[in-house]
């Protein structure tokens, strides 16, 4: 058995409550400008995983992605859609969002504030939803992943990429993470490997379709899985 997925303090995640909510969409507007100006990490692992998506979009696709940050990847993405909605818990990173959308013609791409943590209320309406770098910030990753399959069409795709902290060096998620958050650096985060964010999924009733790695460097933290939403719900035992 797995070990449970823990935060970055060994607890076990809170309870997305309406003041967890509130708490988490105050950290990211506050940095939210910073944000925006940071680099890329690994450039060649970022374009190797728009590709990626690309292929698996189609101009008749409904999409949908959450914690989409400042937009920067929903606008790549957005050509290869009929229609993109990309939400994110904070007003700054969707301000910001919309700054960039006014430069480009992109009529089918739509910023609106959402917190990845509560009920959709668009359900079974969307042909894949997108969560980058987002699974591992979540409060309640139960909740966030049954919401982002309540949005999905049947057969519809879950695709996301994910930091597994429980991958990196211990002394990230046991000292660094802490010490950041006391201070205020770092937003609450949840710590597991690919194989627990997999087991996840699958209790969740989706069926793992891809599980790659697309970073340019020799070892690459950060799991691309595409997950499919069964085209019926199972019977009752």
């Amino acid at each position: 058995m797995h070990s449970p997925i823990t935060s970055a303090s060994n607890h076990c995640a809170a309870a997305a409550t309406p003041a967890a909510m509130a708490d988490k969409a105050r950290f990211w507007n506050r940095i939210a400008r910073k944000y925006a100006s940071d680099p890329i990490a690994d450039p060649a692992g970022y374009e190797r995983t728009l590709q990626r998506v690309q292929a698996l979009l189609s101009t008749e696709h409904e999409v949908l992605e959450i914690g989409c940050g400042t937009g920067t990847t929903a606008l790549r993405l957005a050509p290869a859609t009929r229609r993109l909605v990309a939400t994110d818990v904070s007003e700054q990173m969707i301000a910001i969002a919309g700054e960039k959308l006014a430069n480009h013609a992109l009529p089918q791409l739509h910023f609106k504030v959402a917190d990845a943590d509560a009920p959709t209320a668009e359900q079974g309406t969307y042909d894949a939803v997108l969560a980058f770098n987002l699974l591992h910030l979540v409060t309640d990753l139960p909740q966030a992943l049954s919401s982002a399959i309540n949005a999905l069409k049947p057969g519809g795709l879950l695709i996301s990429k994910t930091p597994c902290l429980n991958e990196m060096n211990p002394l990230i998620p046991k000292l660094a993470l802490p010490l950041m958050r006391a201070i205020g650096k770092a937003p609450p985060v949840l710590c597991f490997d690919a194989r627990q964010l997999q087991a996840a999924m699958t209790a969740q009733g989706l069926q793992i379709l891809a599980v790659e790695r697309h970073g340019s460097k020799s070892k690459d933290s950060r799991v691309f899985i595409v997950a499919r939403k069964p085209n019926a719900p199972p019977l009752a035992a």
